[in-house]
């Protein structure tokens, strides 16, 4: 098979493994209060994980810490701002209303989420594009560590467009849109993005996109989590999300 045909097949695999997350998130026992509010609990531990852990770290390399860490609270000064444009449901009198605004804001935050998880993919998919054509068995062993990675980016797609619209169909595909991003990183970056971009345009996207992930998962998925369940249970839940990643990164290190 051509190498560069391999590449994209290998690397659209991998990203493909966003939409066994966004179907985990929708199953029948996800549709309980408590199944929700562990679904978008379980999605704001992994993106917080994977933003201090893996993507803050990156930044740095490029950029240096401090820049890294500026570009953060630019990121998340773009959700803040994005947030107040829909007023929460505690400052609305009207119960039904409440609901219409939590699940405004839901979807809403489901949408940043699959931009941003699309973002954090691009490079990756270059990487995985790379490895590919330069050793196929190499390449092939980091997409897999990738998909496995990719799961729980899917779940934090498609849990909060799953709880705001009650749509598996629309979870799913927010959750594969996000990782069609893999193969469409990997095939231009390769061709064109690397020759072009300095390493420091990426890292100041991870700055961005960590800022993102972490005021999505503090000011929007963790408090509509408490809503709909006890401390312990979101606690929990955002636990396992955590470990999930820092399962999926340490296997992706070993690859």
């Amino acid at each position: 098979m051509d190498p560069i045909l391999l590449a994209l097949l290998v690397t659209l695999l991998a990203g493909a493994a966003t939409i066994i997350g966004g179907v985990v998130a929708t199953v029948g026992r996800l549709r309980t209060g408590a199944g929700l509010a562990a679904s978008l609990a379980f999605a704001a531990g992994a993106m917080i994980t994977i933003s201090v852990v893996e993507i803050v770290p990156k930044g740095a390399v490029d950029l240096g810490l401090t820049l890294t860490l500026v570009l953060v609270v630019v990121g998340a000064a773009i959700v803040f701002v994005v947030q107040r444009a829909v007023p929460r449901a505690a400052d609305t009198p009207d119960a039904a209303l409440d609901t219409d605004v939590q699940r405004t804001r839901l979807r809403r935050s489901g949408v940043i989420v699959a931009l941003v998880v699309a973002g954090h993919n691009l490079p990756e998919g270059l990487v995985t594009f790379t490895a590919t054509v330069d050793e196929p068995v190499a390449g092939i062993a980091i997409a897999i560590a990738i998909a496995i990675h990719n799961v729980p980016e899917g779940v934090a797609v498609a849990a909060p467009v799953h709880a705001a619209t009650g749509s598996r169909a629309k979870a799913v595909a927010y959750a594969t849109g996000s990782g069609l991003a893999e193969p469409v990183g990997g095939l231009l970056g390769y061709l064109l993005l690397a020759a072009i971009l300095p390493e420091a345009a990426l890292g100041a996207v991870f700055g961005l996109i960590a800022g993102m992930m972490l005021q999505i998962s503090a000011a929007e998925l963790l408090p509509a989590a408490r809503t709909l369940a006890g401390t312990r249970t979101v606690a929990a839940a955002a636990v396992a999300g955590g470990a999930t990643m820092v399962l999926s990164l340490v296997l992706l290190a070993i690859a």
